[in-house]
């Protein structure tokens, strides 16, 4: 197969990395790609979020399947004006996209179909969300209801840090939820119309600050799998919300394509949904793609073509693989651009260890930071601890002046591993 794929970031990278490995890729293009996923694949010019651009790009180049790495392309119709076209595309359409587009709509479908999730308040105007205030308890959640690069949400802890982030959202429409109680693990399933399975399952951290403090960012690390998400609660989330939702959109005229990422919050209940991305989280991609066994491309191309319920369910191998993001000084700001980054072969002599390029360019020749997130380092072994252990050893090893990163990537997983 000639495969396009679209995006630029740490995501599409190990995408890329995953791809390239596969048997059935003959021909691997990214648009518009970065200096790292150019060590796999051919990167062109063009906007990803440009439906008639791609459509053209694919057909120039003979591409037998395109896919969508970043949620904006898909909110933008691009796999639909490819499906139009009779180009088999991983990635939803753009009315099936919504359950990551707007919050408001998923938190509807829960409640109209019984799936398990936190109590909520749609609200169009900050008046109005100030007013709902009152039907809760603190903590709060407050969500920004379209996309916001994963750092649209609040998790207030006094009834003031509510009202300021209500009032730093504008008028825009909000979310405000019921605060769950519980720990955080993510499970990503291959999706096509009513049928789903079960990919894998990774935990991420959230914050910039050390012990999960500080402001929300894109994400700064994770980890796979998540073994806090046991097998029985995997099943649980499968029947009780990823499958319903498939059968839900499916049945509204809106089937599901691509890969659906729940962020469950694992409650005295049993797993409830926080919300759905409809693409590959980054970083969890990172730590995901190393652990996907077998012929990768043409797992996607099975989902693509409405053939997922005909092959072998997705393997994983039996290791554990850790990413931690390496961010340029200023993140989740305005982070520092242009630092020249040094040293990555370097770390790429660690055991097991792969250097993704999440926000990184070239300039006269050298290596430099263009984004938040600069670098994904990522580590595999047979044990947590030494995945984890590895990750750091080659981050230890580059040379970026202008960056940082949290050195407590997996610590409840420590915790419970050497406890």
């Amino acid at each position: 197969m000639n495969i396009l794929l679209l995006g630029s970031g740490g995501r599409e990278d190990a995408l890329a990395w995953r791809l390239r490995q596969s048997p059935s890729c003959d021909k691997l293009y990214a648009a518009p790609g970065n200096p790292g996923i150019a060590r796999w694949a051919e990167c062109i010019a063009l906007d990803p979020c440009d439906p008639a651009a791609v459509v053209d790009a694919a057909r120039r180049l003979g591409a037998d399947l395109v896919v969508v790495g970043p949620e904006a392309p898909l909110v933008a119709g691009v796999a639909d004006a490819l499906r139009e076209t009779g180009i088999a595309v991983f990635g939803p359409s753009a009315a099936a996209a919504q359950l990551e587009g707007s919050k408001g709509f998923t938190k509807d479908l829960c409640q109209a179909t019984g799936i398990p999730t936190a109590a909520y308040v749609r609200t169009q105007k900050a008046s109005d969300a100030l007013r709902a205030l009152d039907q809760f308890d603190i903590p709060v959640v407050i969500k920004a209801d379209g996309l916001a690069a994963g750092k649209g949400v609040t998790v207030a802890t006094t009834r003031d840090e509510a009202v300021a982030a209500i009032e730093a959202a504008g008028d825009g429409p909000l979310v405000i939820e019921e605060f769950l109680q519980g720990e955080e693990a993510s499970l990503f399933a291959l999706v096509n119309g009513d049928a789903a399975v079960a990919l894998a399952s990774a935990q991420d951290h959230k914050r910039v600050g050390e012990g999960d403090t500080g402001p929300n960012t894109g994400g700064m690390g994770a980890y796979a799998p998540a073994p806090v998400l046991t097998a029985e609660l995997q099943n649980r989330a499968m029947e009780e919300i990823v499958l319903p939702t498939a059968r839900a959109l499916a049945a509204a005229g809106t089937p599901f394509s691509g890969v659906l990422y729940a962020g469950l919050m694992l409650t005295a209940d049993g797993p409830k949904l926080i919300e759905y991305n409809v693409r590959f989280g980054d970083p969890e991609c990172e730590a995901i793609m190393p652990l996907i066994d077998g012929d990768f491309a043409q797992l996607l191309n099975s989902v693509a073509t409405g053939r997922l319920d005909q092959g072998d369910a997705p393997q994983l191998l039996p290791k554990h693989s850790m990413t931690v993001i390496v961010a340029a000084r200023g993140y989740p700001g305005t982070p520092a651009s242009g630092g020249e980054i040094r040293e990555i072969e370097a770390a790429e002599q660690v055991d097991g260890v792969t250097v993704f390029h999440a926000g990184t360019a070239l300039a006269d020749g050298a290596l430099v930071a263009k984004g938040g997130r600069v670098l994904a380092v990522t580590a595999v072994s047979d044990s947590f601890a030494n995945a984890r252990a590895r990750a750091y050893r080659a981050i230890d090893q580059i040379d970026f002046a202008d960056g940082f990163h949290r050195r407590d990537i997996g610590w409840r997983e420590l915790e419970r591993t050497e406890g």
